[in-house]
């Protein structure tokens, strides 16, 4: 790409990018903590609020948001003048490599540069139109795909991390809280997911993960704590359905929890 063209795909970022009150960028500093499981129900909480809001996955080794939307069957749409995403709903549009017609068990072998101009085109080139909300969902850690869409966005409102209680998932969200502040970015906050496990026979929880490693972490480094989501077993089904559990669970402790990080989140993008 020469000068020109890189010229012009800042302009048309810049413009998109215009269009987009609250960007939020959902990271946790290793995997299996649920991250994608949170930016989704994010998202469609957003959107069933009334918001307009678009869910981009820049997850490309392992993107998991069309299928935890039901929507792995579709395919982005490239017209002439941009990318158009798919909708999930009146209110909710979303964007993933798994859109793209790619074969879901064919692996993405790319480098950092590679991985950078996927993400450039997906924030230059998609039509996203008028939007309240962008969340992105980023990989695990603090590698090319988080810091590329730090620097295309560096007037993002805001990260939210991701992680479990125990001691190795908080030592790793504390990095996620470092890189943050390293590229001068505000945390929205820390959210503690599976903080506790939900019984489905009695209602009680059980604290697999131990409890509070989020909530302490985030008062070391003097953040603000969202919130803690315990576990409920039938997420998995709900998740493997292409369901996101905020859309009927209403009355679960986990929807209920969900739901107040949520308004955490709205106040601090000062959305109210």
């Amino acid at each position: 790409m020469n000068e020109q063209d890189l010229l012009e795909k800042e302009k048309q970022l810049k413009e998109k990018m215009s269009k987009i009150k609250h960007p939020l960028i959902v990271m946790s500093g290793k995997g299996g903590v649920g991250k994608t499981t949170v930016a989704v129900n994010l998202a469609y909480a957003l959107s069933l609020s009334g918001k307009t809001v678009g869910i981009l996955d820049i997850d490309l080794h392992g993107p998991n948001i069309a299928k935890m939307l039901g929507i792995e069957d579709q395919v982005i749409a490239s017209q002439e003048l941009g990318i158009q995403p798919v909708s999930v709903s009146d209110n909710l549009k979303a964007v993933s490599i798994a859109l793209s017609g790619h074969h879901p068990d064919q692996p993405i072998i790319w480098r950092g540069p590679a991985k950078t101009a996927v993400i450039r085109q997906f924030l230059s080139d998609v039509n996203w139109g008028d939007l309240d909300y962008l969340v992105i969902d980023s990989p695990p850690g603090t590698g090319d795909e988080p810091l590329s869409v730090c620097q295309f966005i560096p007037n993002a409102s805001g990260i939210i991390i991701v992680t479990t209680p125990q001691d190795v998932a908080v030592l790793d969200a504390r990095k996620s809280v470092l890189f943050a502040q390293e590229i001068k970015i505000p945390v929205v906050g820390i959210i503690e997911n599976m903080s506790g496990l939900v019984c489905p026979h009695c209602q009680g929880e059980i604290d697999i993960f131990k409890k509070g490693g989020g909530e302490r972490a985030a008062q070391a480094l003097k953040v603000p704590f969202l919130g803690r989501v315990p576990f409920q077993p039938n997420f998995v089904e709900f998740g493997d359905r292409g369901t996101p559990f905020v859309s009927f669970q209403e009355k679960s402790k986990s929807t209920t929890a969900f739901m107040g990080i949520v308004d955490k989140i709205k106040e601090f993008v000062g959305d109210k």
